[in-house]
């Protein structure tokens, strides 16, 4: 399925975790296989680490933090212009497919 937010974008979370719920921030990764994106600071999880060594290189142990996936239908993309959560639309212009912000209608893809 084809997603309309991408690496890079601004959103904002609008459901999930009370914690994280209208928090702001930039997709680092889209997985449009099974519909999630991964957002810096948001969804964030803990996980208990240890000694392993690999290829020559040692993996320090200890609690590692990072953000899990979170699901597309979660978040909203963020309109560069406005400012505000939107829904984007795609229009055709000169055969290129462009994103446009649903409440200031302008484009996205600049």
């Amino acid at each position: 399925m084809k997603l309309k937010i991408r690496k890079g974008d601004q959103v904002e979370v609008i459901s999930g975790r009370a914690e994280d719920k209208g928090k702001r921030g930039e997709v680092i990764r889209v997985d449009a296989d099974v519909e999630r994106v991964v957002v810096v600071g948001i969804n964030m999880r803990s996980k208990h680490q240890r000694q392993v060594q690999s290829q020559g290189r040692t993996v320090n142990p200890g609690i590692v933090r990072f953000e899990a996936p979170v699901h597309v239908s979660n978040v909203m993309l963020v309109c560069p212009k406005c400012h505000k959560p939107t829904r984007v639309s795609v229009t055709r212009d000169s055969g290129k497919a462009v994103r446009v912000c649903k409440k200031c209608e302008s484009s996205i893809d600049e």
